[in-house]
């Protein structure tokens, strides 16, 4: 089976192409760099051809609300009408657990675009919501940071690590077009607030942490539910403990 991973050197696109690899599939690692590019059509019908499967993992390189809106309906544009031109029997698409739930945030808008093309195309598809990946904490800390202290949101928050999420996105590769979205999340479900304050400990980051309901999350407010899948969603198996651990080992 050939695969076409777009995105595929990023984060989770890396992981997942080594995974499918070792299972002895034909998977071709796409992007801007091996001279596949969704934005401009580069390359995309050569890499498609003879195509089964495409995996798209490809993110925004801005997170302008205008940029990124852009980005994902030139992109989805681009790949979806090459796919139906190389036959491709099943798109598989990597959001958000709680695009629908965040009008506010243009970030969110821009990727429910991305999942309205995918079920408007004739090509069958699966759509994988995932939480907010544990190797991102870093960002979000930063992001809501003003001198030292970080004003997080007390609303739940339930992250994930990316070889979970790279596990999933290898079985689904391997699955049929299911023609729905699955919810991935990780072990733990918490405040946001508190499992940032928690990594900050672990790294000895001086900065203090302060629960803010008005605190903004990619450009919106939130309430509890905004950023938890609902009862059915896979679990990972990598809890917080387990993925700093991991990530303090040498590479």
């Amino acid at each position: 089976m050939k695969i076409v991973v777009i995105g595929g050197t990023g984060l989770i696109g890396s992981k997942t192409v080594a995974r499918l690899r070792a299972k002895g599939h034909d998977v071709l690692a796409a992007s801007p760099n091996s001279g596949v590019n969704t934005i401009t059509g580069e390359g995309l019908d050569e890499a498609l051809a003879s195509c089964d499967v495409v995996l798209d993992l490809a993110n925004s390189p801005s997170f302008e609300d205008e940029a990124v809106l852009e980005f994902f309906k030139t992109a989805g544009h681009n790949l979806l009408a090459a796919e139906a031109k190389a036959g491709v029997k099943h798109h598989i698409a990597l959001s958000i657990v709680g695009t629908e739930r965040l009008p506010e945030s243009g970030y969110m808008r821009a990727k429910l675009v991305q999942e309205q093309l995918v079920k408007a195309s004739p090509i069958p598809y699966t759509i994988v919501h995932s939480t907010q990946f544990f190797e991102f904490l870093k960002g979000i800390a930063d992001a809501a940071t003003v001198g030292t202290v970080a004003r997080l949101s007390p609303a739940s928050f339930q992250p994930i690590a990316s070889d979970d999420v790279a596990d999933v996105m290898a079985d689904v590769v391997l699955g049929k077009p299911l023609n729905g979205t699955i919810e991935i999340a990780g072990p733990e479900r918490a405040p946001m607030n508190e499992i940032i304050a928690r990594y900050l400990k672990a790294n000895n980051d001086p900065r203090t942490v302060e629960a803010d309901v008005h605190a903004r999350y990619f450009g919106t407010e939130l309430n509890d539910q905004s950023l938890v899948p609902g009862e059915g969603a896979r679990l990972g198996r990598i809890d917080f403990e387990e993925w700093f651990r991991q990530s303090r080992q040498p590479k």
